[in-house]
């Protein structure tokens, strides 16, 4: 049930307003200064105040600022006995609802209740929506307890609070988006739009045009003016991936924007400003990119204020086992596989690999294997034939039994079944035994 506070010193009309609201469902709560409404919202939490202009210890004018303030998703419908253009005008801008005259707009007072509330609700959705989507993109979501990630983590929570360029370094799949993320919900700009592109998805000309935008006409196919992505994150934070691929031409225009605010769209002849906080990153050695001449060296150090590295998984192997139960409980859920228990043997293989493709490989690894688990129990049988086989390998260099003619038997089926990409039908083939005959020694070599 919505509430409505009735904000008002005439005990008369606050009884006639509460028995109104009553009667269309609301429950009320009253008041009678600018005190005890502020009192008021503390302890009852409404949704909407309907307040009286002229107060004993203030004006509800002003009032309107200390409940935005107090309690910003309160919609305040503001009452005057004497309605005057420029109170109306500073109701509206100081936060109100809206703005009614006594007596002359009472039939009014309903439906604008029942549009405020709805307001409210809005409100509290969508707030409830930005900090949902703030827990998803914080810091607190970048798993991981070794040391170079936590460095890199405390690195990217100083530069968050600052409006400064950042640039994220690392191999591929390390999580540069997520950082950017995390960086940009953490900053001020947090309300505001996160624009993401991959400056190596697009050619020169699509790239620039995705970017900054054109005006109709000014090629084949601009039948209309076109906001770039820049424009999209105005007064928010644009991230531009593989920033290393973008093309030379195009790192004047965003040297421009670093150094001016200011680009110009193709086809056009004025300038355009906007306020854009820029996060890039690259999987390149940038200043080898200059020592080439693929790389202007003055964007780099507009880009790179500050820069952030993230370590690969390889070097924080201790993390792997968190991020794979991460992982194992989020594809549970989401493949609707109940998956109960991960083996050690599987967890122990996983921390063997090498991971060139970092966190992403890893993340693709456990969601094939809950794909083809057929029960409530990860194994290394549920890894991909080249993880089984590498580990498989390994077990045999550390035992005596490696020479036997089983364990080479073994290595040979398994080398088999990956060049087929597990097709038992063309391993039985090539290996000139019969399907059953390989099947058994699946089973009796756990391959």
């Amino acid at each position: 049930m919505s509430k409505i506070l009735i904000v008002d010193d005439e005990v008369q009309i606050r009884t006639l307003l509460a028995r109104m609201m009553e009667l269309e469902g609301y429950e009320v709560c009253q008041a009678g200064d600018c005190r005890a409404a502020l009192r008021q919202l503390e302890l009852q939490t409404p949704d909407v105040a309907l307040c009286d202009v002229f107060l004993p210890d203030g004006n509800g004018v002003d009032l309107v600022l200390s409940i935005k303030k107090a309690a910003p998703n309160v919609e305040v419908i503001l009452l005057t006995a004497h309605g005057n253009i420029p109170d109306g005008v500073q109701a509206i801008k100081n936060g109100a609802f809206d703005y009614i005259t006594k007596g002359d707009d009472n039939n009014k007072i309903i439906p604008l209740i029942s549009r405020a509330v709805e307001k409210a609700a809005m409100n509290a959705r969508l707030e409830k929506l930005e900090k949902k989507v703030g827990q998803a993109y914080s810091f607190d979501s970048i798993l991981g307890e070794s040391k170079s990630l936590k460095d890199a983590v405390l690195l990217a929570q100083k530069v968050s609070v600052t409006d400064v360029p950042v640039l994220l370094t690392g191999e591929t799949g390390t999580g540069k988006e997520v950082f950017a993320q995390a960086i940009h919900y953490s900053s001020k700009r947090a309300r505001q739009n996160f624009v993401a592109v991959n400056c190596s998805s697009f050619s020169k000309e699509l790239l620039e045009s995705e970017m900054f935008g054109h005006k109709a006409g000014s090629f084949t196919g601009a039948l209309k003016d076109k906001k770039g992505l820049f424009e999209e994150a105005n007064n928010g934070t644009i991230f531009l991936d593989e920033i290393g691929e973008m093309a030379f031409e195009l790192q004047a225009k965003l040297l421009r924007i670093l150094e001016t605010g200011e680009y110009i769209k193709i086809g056009d002849t004025k300038p355009t400003r906007v306020n854009v906080r820029i996060i890039a990153a690259t999987n390149r050695n940038l200043p080898e990119e200059i020592a080439k001449g693929r790389f202007r060296e003055d964007l780099f150090y507009r880009l790179s204020v500050f820069q952030v590295h993230l370590p690969p998984l390889r070097e924080r192997a201790g993390d792997i086992r968190l991020l794979a139960k991460a992982f194992v409980e989020n594809f549970s859920a989401q493949l609707s596989r109940p998956v109960t228990e991960i083996t050690p043997d599987f967890l122990a293989t996983l921390e063997l690999q090498p991971w060139k493709g970092n966190i992403r490989e890893l993340r693709n690894v456990i969601e094939r294997s809950l794909i083809v688990c057929e029960g409530e129990q990860l194994t290394i049988a549920d890894l991909p034939l080249d993880i089984q086989n590498a580990h498989y390998e390994q077990s045999d260099e550390e035992t005596p039994g490696s020479f036997e003619l089983s364990a080479m038997e073994r290595r040979h089926i398994a080398r088999v079944l990956e060049y087929t990409k597990g097709n038992k039908t063309e391993a039985a083939r090539l290996l000139k035994i019969g399907l059953t005959t390989l099947y058994r020694k699946i089973e009796e070599y756990r391959i």
